[in-house]
């Protein structure tokens, strides 16, 4: 079993190595344990004290959570949205539409968000006005159907990067297909 050491990282892990222990370790702590709000919690806190264990400007990140999609919406209503899940930060918006902001462009074209600059996105939501950068990336289940959403801040711009796109891409493989989704 995976012990809360898990969320340790070495004072000097580089970005890379980082992102492989959350892997590593979220493998870990989804095995026989299939509940969705149980391993996005523990996801959220991984990546929350990984990126607070790496150099700038990843150790800027002010949010670290999960959207998904809401089922309380009939599905009779032409318009989805998603309703905020476990994260690590501030307070945060409770629903947002699809095609809305960063979180509801990536849904609802289920393609991964990289925003250097929140102010320069049309529809930008400013749940925290100390974001300058955001990261989404859709998870899929394996209908290729889309359950959730992984939404990364940071305080400053240009606080993400291809590296993130790609580990957090591998991190949503990973969780999507390690839920039961409703």
């Amino acid at each position: 079993m995976v012990h809360a050491d898990a969320s340790n990282f070495a004072a000097d892990v580089t970005k890379q190595e980082a992102y492989q222990q959350v892997l590593d370790q979220a493998e870990g702590l989804f095995y026989e344990q299939r509940n969705w709000v149980c391993n996005l919690s523990n996801a959220a806190a991984l990546l929350w004290h990984a990126y607070k264990s790496v150099p700038s400007p990843s150790n800027q990140v002010n949010w670290a959570g999960f959207y998904t999609i809401d089922h309380s919406v009939p599905s009779t209503q032409p318009k989805q949205q998603l309703i905020l899940g476990p994260f690590q930060g501030k307070v945060a918006c409770q629903t947002i539409a699809f095609g809305r902001g960063v979180c509801g462009t990536a849904a609802s074209q289920k393609t991964t968000q990289l925003v250097p600059d929140v102010d320069a996105f049309p529809g930008h939501i400013a749940c925290d006005g100390d974001s300058k950068s955001e990261i989404v990336v859709p998870i899929v289940n394996g209908r290729n159907t889309l359950v959730a959403i992984i939404d990364i801040d940071c305080t400053v711009v240009n606080g993400f990067d291809d590296v993130d796109k790609e580990w957090l891409e591998k991190l949503a493989e990973l969780i999507g297909k390690s839920c039961d989704w409703p």
